[in-house]
């Protein structure tokens, strides 16, 4: 689904076929939460939503007002805006950011002067599959592979950074798969929004 993605921040109803403005500002309040759960290195979703519920001045500020919302709610608005979206949100956060930046003004017209790629792992917190121990129980996409110190069920992450460490794409794969191998769809992926490294 093509869509503009200042349509999406802006809360549009039609940006992601949502059937009421509410809906809308719904979604809005629930991707403030989510970068509020970065900024504050929040690790799950359980912890997002207890500091919700006892800070009202956290709530007010995603816009909740006095109900914070349950966990399931933000599984659901995940799959409701779903990847390719989410994609998107990301993209024009990205521009904004490099439009915005004083001490790199290249960066406003997509120019970035160096960059470098790094990968990390990414463990999946759940057990492996008894029927084939290579794949993880609850999470099909989740394979086993080498990390940093051991073999370890997860994912695979890997960025692409400009020389101040500020993020410009990323991929994910399962761990399992070739660091090298992610390169090229990184590149092309960064490459394809307009960033001239």
């Amino acid at each position: 689904m093509l869509c503009s993605s200042s349509t999406i921040l802006s809360g549009s109803p039609q940006s992601l076929g949502c059937p009421s403005r509410e809906t809308s500002l719904a979604r809005a309040r629930d991707l403030k939460a989510l970068m509020l759960r970065q900024i504050e290195q929040i690790p799950y979703i359980k912890d997002i939503v207890k500091r919700l519920r006892r800070n009202p001045y956290l709530r007010k500020a995603c816009g909740y007002g006095d109900k914070a919302p349950y966990e399931a709610h933000f599984s659901q608005m995940k799959k409701r805006i779903g990847v390719e979206n989410f994609r998107i949100i990301e993209a024009w956060l990205r521009r904004e950011a490099l439009r915005l930046r004083r001490s790199q003004p290249l960066s406003a017209i997509g120019l970035v002067q160096a960059a470098c790629i790094d990968g990390t792992d990414l463990p999946a917190w759940i057990s492996r599959d008894p029927h084939d121990t290579r794949r993880g129980l609850g999470d099909p996409d989740a394979r086993l592979g080498r990390g940093k110190k051991d073999f370890l069920l997860g994912y695979l992450s890997l960025f692409l950074v400009n020389i101040e460490g500020f993020p410009l794409g990323h991929v994910e794969a399962p761990l399992n798969v070739n660091e090298k191998k992610l390169v090229e769809a990184l590149l092309t992926r960064v490459l394809g929004e307009c960033i001239e490294v």
